[in-house]
């Protein structure tokens, strides 16, 4: 089972928190990644937020171009897009902020 590093970025800023967590699997769908992401920040946190409706709001953030996530420095598209894990695979979460401006 490998070990994977979770982290969440925002571009111009420094990096934020990082996790790691076991799959059990070596291909699992954005979506599925995402809801697992949540439910480890949220049990991290104390448990004070249902995390069903955490990963609704999150996967509405992905759909509405919130963040992107970055697997191995690649992005990741789509939630049906099947993810290839390997012992080492780092996660990245990165929030967008929009250009001054634009």
């Amino acid at each position: 089972m490998p070990m994977i590093t979770i982290a969440d970025e925002v571009t111009g800023a420094p990096s934020g928190p990082e996790w790691t967590m076991d799959v059990f699997e070596e291909e699992v769908r954005l979506g599925e990644l995402i809801r697992r992401r949540v439910f480890l920040e949220v049990a991290e946190s104390g448990g004070h937020v249902d995390p069903e409706e955490r990963t609704r709001a999150t996967l509405e953030a992905f759909g509405r171009n919130g963040f992107v996530v970055l697997v191995d420095d690649r992005q990741v598209t789509a939630l049906d897009d099947k993810v290839h894990l390997h012992a080492g695979s780092r996660i990245t979460f990165l929030k967008l902020v929009p250009l001054v401006g634009g």
